[in-house]
């Protein structure tokens, strides 16, 4: 059932009109930066990390208001609860459906935006790796953040407001991917949010 649940939600994905507009974001954030800062090589080396976290987030938060709210104002949340289908089940299946649609593109993305930033090899495959490890949380909180605005207006703005405290961590150990441990902790926190999104986005769409 779960391997169902993905592939209708992937299904979904690549039929939305939005389909590239997070990996078209996270190059154009990319590709901006250096007009912004200036032609200076080693200061753009130096907080690319940072740009790409950052662009990798916003763009996780991209379709949140069409992650869970189409669904339930067209029913198809309660239809699942009346299959016996668990909340729990269809928001896992939902978290991986949005890594897939989201982070994929953003890692092969990544040697363009890498380029346009002046990263050399090294430091792109280790912020590779971290994005790898990391996005996964990403795509949960982004999945956690549209339960709980499901059906309100405004709800993409106020999902930016709830993911971005939480997301703080994966963001700092993700920048501080070059430092020792670093991955590890990466790897908890994501495991973490993995663990506790799909609870905490079921418990958000259980009717009262």
């Amino acid at each position: 059932m779960f391997l169902v649940l993905v592939r209708r939600d992937l299904l979904l994905i690549a039929r939305s009109p939005a389909l590239w507009l997070p990996v078209m974001f996270f190059v154009l954030a990319a590709a901006l930066f250096p007009f912004a800062v200036g032609p200076d090589a080693r200061l753009l080396a130096r907080i690319a990390p940072g740009i790409i976290w950052v662009s990798a987030l916003l763009a996780a938060l991209l379709p949140v208001e069409t992650l869970l709210a189409p669904d339930v104002e067209d029913g198809s949340i309660d239809q699942l609860i009346a299959r016996g289908i668990a909340l729990e089940l269809v928001c896992a299946a939902r978290i991986l459906a949005h890594w897939v649609g989201f982070a994929l593109p953003l890692l092969a993305a990544l040697p363009v935006v890498g380029v346009l930033l002046g990263m050399n090899s090294d430091d792109g495959l280790r912020i590779g790796l971290a994005l790898l490890l990391g996005t996964p949380a990403l795509a949960s909180l982004a999945v956690v953040a549209a339960a709980l605005t499901a059906g309100l207006r405004g709800g993409g703005a106020l999902a930016g407001l709830i993911v971005l405290p939480l997301a703080l961590p994966v963001l700092i150990f993700g920048v501080g991917s070059d430092v020792a441990g670093a991955f590890r902790l990466l790897g908890a926190a994501s495991l973490v949010a993995l663990a506790v999104g799909p609870f905490a986005a079921a418990a958000a769409l259980k009717p009262d």
